[in-house]
């Protein structure tokens, strides 16, 4: 069974094509950072309107990967939530139609289902049931995962992602845009521990996130001293220890608890090198294993999209034929997905 995937949740347009028998065949996605650079954020509209461009020739350019056509595809999975909803529009509406013109049924899919089921593309994957990272700019939860489809969440974070809080400290900072990667690699030249940043909830007793605080504390300290090179440099080694200290604990501690030893990390922060370090130390201390996606499957993509829409489809999950109606939910709790 050939399934098409659908990402179109934010700021990447990501097309693939995932064969239950071959496994990927092939994937491509555009990234609209360039374009939304000039103005320090994700603009909706701007978003929405590249999707539209961007869709077809990334669909003509996977298949010509994979050596099919649209006729050789099954089933079109797509990314019906969480996210901005006139993205979620573009990249619906697109998938329902070429469902109809195809005959195939179209699956609507969980963003972060997506996200959290993609190390299972690996060769090396884990086996359920494991604890998930979910670590990216909009989310950062600890999800308990029995099988596909069954999601207990654990903790989030109470205000911020961590995601969003490397991005606004790279703001304060000065740093360019998208601030997360910016911040990380300024991080590498400077000294953690010259300035004394909080662990939010590091030691709460329970499993939620607060980065909210810790952003606010860099802009205290930036504010108290002269923000040279070297000064900025340190904050930023000391804002990615913080934060990285606290998601490492949390994560350990959700194993501990239910007594699972694989981990996995997904979304954008996951592609941290200083985070994977903890997390990859901090498990090993309690004789578990850290499994993540590869580096270029981190960031949004239609890859996950595609191989968790055949996930459900391999389990017995038969949706209706496409008929052109559909629902996108730019809010979508994981732990209702059904």
């Amino acid at each position: 069974m050939k399934v098409l995937g659908i990402e179109s949740s934010c700021d990447e347009t990501g097309v693939a094509l995932y064969d239950t028998e071959r496994g990927l065949l092939g994937h491509a996605v555009h990234t609209q950072v360039a374009m939304h650079e000039a103005y320090g954020g994700v603009v909706p509209e701007l978003a929405s309107r590249d999707h539209i461009r961007r869709l077809i020739p990334l669909l003509e350019r996977v298949l010509a990967e994979a050596e099919c056509t649209r006729h050789d595809i099954d089933a079109i999975a797509y990314t019906a939530g969480p996210g901005l909803a006139g993205a979620l529009l573009v990249g619906a509406s697109f998938a329902e139609a070429l469902a109809m013109a195809l005959d195939v049924p179209a699956l609507p899919v969980h963003h972060l289902e997506g996200h959290l089921l993609s190390p299972l593309l690996a060769d090396d994957a884990p086996a359920f049931p494991f604890i998930a990272l979910l670590v990216s700019g909009g989310h950062t939860q600890l999800m308990r995962v029995t099988r596909v489809g069954d999601y207990e969440l654990l903790g989030e974070s109470l205000d911020d992602a961590a995601g969003e809080a490397f991005d606004k400290t790279a703001k304060l900072l000065g740093l360019g845009y998208p601030g997360g990667p910016a911040l990380a690699k300024l991080a590498e030249t400077g000294t953690a521990g010259r300035y004394k940043l909080p662990r939010p909830m590091l030691n709460s007793g329970d499993l939620s996130f607060s980065f909210s605080g810790l952003k606010t504390a860099v802009l205290t300290a930036a504010r108290a001293v002269e923000l040279t090179a070297a000064a900025k440099a340190d904050l930023a080694a000391e804002f990615q220890e913080a934060a990285t200290e606290v998601l490492a604990a949390k994560s350990v501690a959700a194993c501990r608890r239910h007594r699972l030893s694989a981990l996995v990390v997904a979304g954008g922060v996951g592609a941290n090198r200083r985070l994977r370090q903890r997390l990859d130390a901090a498990m090993a201390k309690i004789g578990g294993r850290v499994f993540y996606p590869a580096l270029d499957l981190c960031t949004d993509n239609g890859a996950m999209i595609a191989f968790a829409g055949a996930q459900r489809l391999m389990q017995g999950e038969l949706p209706a034929p496409a008929t052109g109606a559909f629902v996108v939910r730019p809010r979508w709790p994981l732990d209702q997905v059904v």
